[in-house]
């Protein structure tokens, strides 16, 4: 694959340093740290190391990664890796697309407390969900789903929300069959919206009453407890959203969404169109426009476009795949095998892994991703590897592409 012609990266490389020194005082360390790491990814300032052709002795120089989950271009492999463990988790029934979504009015209040928003976010949304589906008079069943959140819009605003992936259908409540949903028909969107809503809003509540919350700025009127409560009121009466796609066509089809879904940042590469005087032009989708009309592109001036992508830096440890009801960690593998022999499937040669947790990626070892030789199609060994800001003892071949490597 061709690497874009713009990244992220170089808006930062320009436009970075006056924009740090423009903020001062109002950038967390965790903003600092992806930027920083953004702009060294793939570059000598990691080191990294020199490949060569076991057949026709082609070199080339790959630079490391920097492996920050923000990073646009670390995300493929990550993603790769992730999806290989979660194949032997399928179930082979249909699967649907639920969205969890937080009205506009919450979102300034998340992103002042996002550790405890969008926890509050993911516990209302896989308690409604997992409350609703146990509930006889509609599916009657213990369900399992795996939720990504995402805190944007196309646009990089700011906009909380969970994407569910949940089964048609979950074992019953006494553990003896399979049961299964009405065909392209989960669970009814409203009554999963009414409870969602109100565990949400109860949780904030009491959030706030124990002092679990923080309001600068604008928001700074909201400490107060009446204040407060005047400022939620209007959101018991409004409709939330929650959003049911239809059904995948089956596991692959599962897999292939996942890839897309998982480990998504702010804005790909693939997505940047220009960076001049003008700014920085992306493209970018308008949902409330259709067809051709729907694809729109958007400039930004390069302090906005910075502060947009830096919206979504979340909080260091904080987990942003998580896995619910049979899906969970502790019963996980126990819970797939008896659905599989419930819905009379094959169990898996190999066990899954144990392990759900996205945050342990980073941290484990790399698979070899290393492609083949561009000159004969052969094996690239590591002949040489330099530490960070050094250089490779011997050159590469000539017109040799510099690629990239997983440190």
């Amino acid at each position: 694959m061709s690497r874009p012609t713009l990244e992220v990266a170089d808006v930062f490389h320009r436009h970075g340093a006056a924009w740090r020194r423009a903020n001062a005082g109002h950038v967390s360390l965790g903003q600092f740290k992806a930027m920083s790491a953004i702009e060294s990814c793939r570059s000598a300032a990691l080191g990294g190391h020199v490949e060569r052709c076991e057949d026709c002795g082609h070199t080339r120089i790959a630079y490391n990664s920097c492996r920050n989950r923000h990073c646009p271009k670390c995300q493929a492999a990550a993603a790769k890796d992730w999806l290989a463990a979660r194949e032997a988790d399928l179930l082979p029934v249909g699967y649907f697309h639920l969205v969890f979504t937080l009205p506009a009015e919450i979102a300034p209040i998340a992103y002042q407390n996002k550790s405890v928003v969008y926890n509050l976010l993911f516990r209302a949304a896989s308690e409604t969900l997992l409350t609703i589906a146990a509930d006889p008079r509609h599916l009657g069943a213990r369900i399992g789903a795996t939720a990504v959140l995402h805190t944007w819009g196309s646009a990089m605003t700011h906009h909380p929300h969970l994407h569910m992936i949940v089964p048609g259908g979950g074992i019953s409540l006494d553990s003896t069959r399979w049961v299964r949903c009405r065909p392209g028909f989960l669970l009814p969107v409203r009554v999963l919206s009414r409870l969602f809503r109100r565990l949400f809003l109860s949780r904030l509540v009491d959030a706030h009453a124990a002092g679990r919350l923080a309001f600068f700025g604008e928001l700074g009127g909201l400490r107060g407890r009446d204040a407060f409560a005047a400022h939620l009121a209007p959101l018991k009466r409004k409709n939330w959203f929650v959003y049911a796609k239809p059904p995948f066509a089956g596991p692959e089809a599962v897999l292939a969404y996942l890839a897309r879904y998982t480990h998504r940042v702010a804005i790909s590469n693939s997505r940047l169109v220009g960076l001049d005087e003008r700014g920085v032009t992306f493209r970018y989708k308008d949902y409330r426009s259709n067809g051709r009309a729907r694809y729109r592109t958007m400039t930004l001036a390069p302090d906005e476009f910075i502060r947009r992508f830096l919206l979504h830096v979340l909080p260091k440890g904080f987990h942003r795949i998580r896995h619910y009801g049979l899906f969970a960690s502790a019963a996980c593998k126990a819970n797939i095998a008896r659905a599989k022999e419930l819905i009379a499937a094959p169990r898996p040669a190999i066990d899954p892994p144990a392990e759900h947790d996205d945050a342990d990626l980073a941290a484990g070892a790399a698979a070899d991703h290393r492609p083949p030789c561009p000159c004969c199609g052969g094996r690239m060994i590591i002949v040489e590897t330099f530490e960070r800001g050094a250089a490779p003892r011997a050159p590469p071949s000539p017109k040799a592409a510099v690629r990239t490597a997983m440190p």
